[in-house]
């Protein structure tokens, strides 16, 4: 089983490299393509292409995977959050309140005018 689970991480890996260089390949193509005779830019090498790439992905992408911020966040926390006792909640609030100055509102609640300011 240990033998396996080394194999999947290895692929796993092997899949990140290959998919990165790939996608650098067609960022460079792109721009070399797209870039220098619509905007009289200059061509660039594959390594720029690639640092372009990090670059986008820091700018407007993010990394989900990084960050905790799984598409199904809101559900998890709704689904705790109606899990919770009337005083767990309020122990919640208090603590959420001393973190976000007193903005956050409650997954189940409506947001009001206070709470969005």
């Amino acid at each position: 089983m240990k033998r396996y689970w080394i194999v999947r991480v290895l692929k796993g890996i092997l899949f990140v490299v290959v998919i990165t260089f790939l996608l650098g390949f067609v960022v460079k193509l792109l721009w070399n393509s797209l870039m220098p005779p619509i905007f009289g830019l200059h061509l660039i090498t594959f390594w720029q292409g690639l640092g372009l790439l990090l670059l986008g992905k820091i700018l407007f992408g993010g990394f989900r995977g990084f960050r905790g911020g799984s598409p199904h966040w809101r559900q998890r926390m709704k689904q705790r959050w109606d899990s919770m006792t009337p005083e767990q909640r309020e122990q919640f609030r208090q603590g959420m309140k001393r973190r976000c100055g007193g903005r956050w509102v409650p997954p189940s609640e409506p947001k009001t005018a206070e709470g969005a300011r």
